[in-house]
């Protein structure tokens, strides 16, 4: 039976539970996400700054539409499972240029993406949120739209104010159009319980060494938990811990603890 995007879409979205988060390891390229897929992945989410390096970018807008379309695309195309799509601010200077955007993702097969506001005006983001769902609507198909509101991450505003400043922007983004609330940035349980208990919409949270456990996030409220850029972090600090060793003491220990060639290879049988 073919799986369309449709029923993923709707498999995408039925995942997001708490106190049973989906937990999303984030892929940046065929080979990392087919290596999440095989370790039990329900869905696959990218990561727009693993996409960006492995291009030649740095994170932050700076990666072509065009370039993290063809990945997203070479992504749902390798693998059975559901894939979101992190498309930072939109790829393009206005609403019209995120629904363009959001198009391509359409058309790409993904069943979500992720927008973030960064250090644009909060009304700016929700104008985008607006532009994309219109786009999704008109299409006919389904899209999760996660909104990331960045007021942790970045430290905006002041301290005493932040946890009401990021409520006042989720209840516009959901407003807007957007299913979901990405809060990444905070891992202490007050707030993040003070998160979950006062949005809408399942909560998404960015965690990491220190942080709750998925379990532990999930009784607190959460609904999806995803490790943004850290996985890919961690595969190039492998990267250089090996050239490290190679080029100091001389050895290759480092790379024992690499997949199995074998096992690696067959992750790819029809060609991908």
């Amino acid at each position: 039976m073919t799986i369309t995007q449709s029923d993923n879409a709707h498999l995408f979205r039925s995942l997001h539970t708490a106190p049973a988060p989906l937990a999303l390891a984030n892929a940046w390229d065929v080979a990392s996400a087919r290596v999440i897929e095989a370790a039990g992945a329900p869905a696959i989410a990218t990561t727009s700054a693993g996409v960006a390096w492995s291009l030649g970018s740095p994170d932050g807008d700076f990666l072509t539409r065009e370039r993290a379309l063809e990945r997203i695309a070479r992504i749902v195309a390798a693998v059975a499972v559901p894939v979101t799509a992190d498309i930072e601010g939109g790829y393009g200077t206005d609403a019209a240029d995120v629904a363009e955007t959001v198009a391509g993702v359409l058309a790409a097969g993904a069943v979500g993406v992720n927008i973030e506001d960064g250090t644009r005006p909060p009304t700016e983001l929700a104008t985008r949120l607006a532009a994309a769902r219109q786009t999704v609507d008109r299409s006919g198909a389904d899209l999760f739209l996660n909104a990331r509101v960045d007021t942790f991450l970045l430290g905006l505003g002041a301290p005493d104010t932040r946890l009401k400043e990021t409520l006042t922007r989720a209840r516009m983004y959901v407003d807007a159009g957007a299913d979901g609330i990405f809060v990444p940035g905070v891992t202490d349980t007050t707030t993040i319980a003070a998160l979950a208990g006062s949005i809408s919409v399942p909560l998404n949270v960015m965690a990491g060494p220190g942080a709750p456990t998925v379990a532990e996030l999930g009784a607190l409220g959460v609904a999806r938990v995803s490790l943004g850029s850290g996985v890919a972090q961690a595969a190039y600090a492998a990267a250089r811990r090996a050239a490290r060793d190679l080029f100091g003491a001389g050895d290759y220990e480092s790379l024992a603890a690499g997949i199995a060639f074998p096992e690696l290879d067959a992750l790819f049988p029809d060609g991908h």
